[in-house]
């Protein structure tokens, strides 16, 4: 299923909001004016597909807004949750992995505004755009490291661990301050959860209610809020 290029939803987009994001943050603003320019800018519901799995990858993408979920289907025909991603990073980008498919599904976790340019370009902005090519291959390492730790989680861990750890990783990256703690930003479901450690809904709904008698979690509305960090840790250790 070939994809076509994301319609401009968008109004003209100003230099600022790139000039601070790694993959650009060492560029003049005249070189960012050229990259915004050769950009679509598209405004995507919660839930929806940006690219899916073994699809042709003629398009990569920047995430201004929102958070992604990374998605594989198993060789089983099984769902599972790789990676979370914030807002400010890339994402699609198969042309550093030396691929021409998307290795992944990639589907929005809330309302998000995404960049998009021509995979053809890919080439231009690694060679031309000093830093481009740097931060990118620093991404593709952190979220290599990200998933290689998981897999000696998997291994070694048990699923009590491994649901505190999957926890601690998510307030980490997407967490904010609210009254009574620290809430995950973007809705997750226990499903979620249970994808994301390779354990059953069960499983996860069992841990997560028993953390919740122990005033460590509260999880209600596709909201999970961290009310005793410390604890959370204590458990991801075993």
């Amino acid at each position: 299923m070939n994809q076509e290029a994301p319609r401009k939803t968008l109004p003209r987009l100003d230099e600022s909001l790139l000039t601070h994001l790694p993959p650009f943050s060492q560029l003049e603003r005249h070189q960012i004016r050229t990259i915004l320019d050769q950009a679509s800018s598209r405004r995507y519901a919660a839930g929806a597909h940006i690219f899916d799995e073994a699809d042709p990858a003629d398009r990569f993408f920047m995430l201004l807004d929102g958070y992604v979920r990374v998605m594989r289907v198993t060789s089983t025909g099984e769902q599972v949750t790789a990676l979370h991603i914030p807002s400010g990073q890339l994402l699609g980008i198969a042309k550093a992995l030396g691929r021409d498919t998307y290795p992944a599904t990639a589907v929005t976790a809330t309302e998000s505004i995404v960049l998009s340019w021509p995979t053809r370009l890919w080439d231009t902005f690694v060679t031309e755009y000093s830093g481009f090519a740097t931060e990118t291959y620093k991404t593709v390492g952190h979220r290599v490291g990200e998933m290689n730790n998981r897999v000696v989680e998997m291994a070694t861990q048990q699923v009590e661990q491994r649901v505190a750890n999957a926890l601690l990783r998510l307030v980490n990256q997407t967490g904010r301050k609210v009254d009574g703690g620290i809430e995950i930003d973007f809705p997750i479901t226990r499903q979620d959860l249970s994808e994301l450690t390779a354990t059953t809904l069960h499983t996860a709904s069992r841990l997560l209610s028993g953390w919740e008698k122990l005033g460590v979690v509260e999880s209600k509305r596709k909201r999970i809020k961290v009310c005793d960090p410390h604890a959370l840790v204590l458990l991801s250790q075993g």
